[in-house]
């Protein structure tokens, strides 16, 4: 089966089970788009299904193209190897706005989709790849080597024995790192074509490799190949699907505070806060961190506490290796372990989500 065709049958498969969905209707969130999207991400990851469609409705409402592009960015990135049934149907919802208006409506397929993901099981194995491939100190003279590979070379070192991440390394370039750019990646064109064909070629699942194609198509997200490469190390049960601990959460205005991140301004001016407060994660940041850092640094140590905790945590020895790695070992030149830190803000959590309160 060619891939329009496998397309085309996931499609159908996505019009028939909506026709036996009843949607909620959800009254909107009145906050900002960016405060939408990291709210429907966060609420998916949890399993939040109230906050997660009040998220889309308001996403809806305000900026349909960010709602799609969100959901398919999510289905890579926090579903993954857990579930590929469900990241085939969101990534056969992105077909465009004529699909869904045939198929039930902009609601219905957002609803029924945002509900499927709350409830599956959840995998951010390849979000943390890339976050290891991209950022941890032993790979530094790797990324700069990888820039000057030709495209079969890139492919060799890809589908080879290499350690993990240099293979990841060697699929984002080869897929272009001026479609899906870094800060700690040179820019340089690439062969998305040539790299799934390659793939299929390599004997990847067709199915798995043409969803995948399809989410890089819509979205230009890197963890597609990704999500296609770690595929292959899954293993056939899961170590446990289990909850992950979440710290202390509180309402800030319409939102829980978990919503809150380094990406809204919201979140921003919430981390500001607590960065000028004497508090023992302050001074921690304060005495490690350049000045011009220490909000993006926060943040990224507030993601390793709060933001990437998952529902219904779909665990196994590879992709728990690279949460741990991503988290302790690759937060910068200044944090070359950060445990002493993610210790601190855990135990500060509930002082951030007073911040948060006032910056609502």
């Amino acid at each position: 089966m060619n891939g329009p065709d496998i397309l085309a049958t996931l499609r159908a498969d996505l019009a028939r089970q909506v026709q036996h969905y009843t949607p909620l209707f959800p009254d909107p969130l009145d906050v900002s788009p960016w405060l939408a999207m990291a709210s429907l991400q966060k609420a998916i990851r949890r399993g939040h299904r109230q906050f997660a469609l009040q998220a889309a409705a308001t996403l809806l409402q305000q900026s349909p193209d960010k709602l799609w592009r969100r959901v398919g960015s999510i289905a890579f990135e926090d579903i993954g190897v857990a579930d590929l049934d469900t990241i085939s149907l969101v990534t056969a919802s992105l077909a465009g706005k004529t699909f869904r208006a045939k198929i039930g409506g902009e609601w219905l397929v957002a609803s029924y989709l945002v509900e499927r993901m709350c409830l599956a099981p959840k995998c951010r194995a390849a979000d943390d790849l890339l976050m290891v491939a991209e950022r941890h100190p032993i790979y530094e003279k790797i990324r700069l080597d990888l820039t000057y590979a030709t495209i079969p070379e890139l492919l060799r070192i890809a589908d080879s024995n290499a350690p993990l991440a240099k293979r990841a390394l060697a699929l984002w370039y080869a897929v272009g790192t001026d479609r899906c750019p870094s800060p700690y990646l040179r820019t340089r064109r690439g062969d998305p074509q040539t790299v799934f064909d390659a793939m299929c070629e390599a004997g990847h699942p067709h199915t798995l490799v043409e969803v995948a194609r399809e989410g890089f198509r819509r979205t230009s997200q890197v963890l597609c190949p990704l999500v296609v490469l770690i595929s292959t190390l899954k293993p056939v049960q899961p170590t446990a699907v289990e909850d992950d601990d979440f710290p202390p959460e509180t309402m800030c205005g319409p939102v829980p505070s978990w919503a809150l991140d380094r990406y809204s301004r919201e979140g921003r001016r919430a981390l500001q806060r607590l960065l000028s407060r004497d508090y023992q994660t302050a001074r921690w940041v304060r005495q490690h961190i350049p000045s011009s850092q220490q909000v993006n640094f926060l943040g990224d140590i507030l993601f390793a506490v709060e933001g990437e905790r998952l529902r219904k945590h779909y665990r196994w020895p590879v992709a728990d290796e690279l949460r741990r790695s991503w988290e302790i070992e690759c937060q910068g030149p200044h944090c070359l372990n950060a445990t002493e830190i993610i210790s601190l803000l855990r135990a500060d959590i509930w002082l951030l989500n007073e911040e948060r309160q006032h910056v609502l």
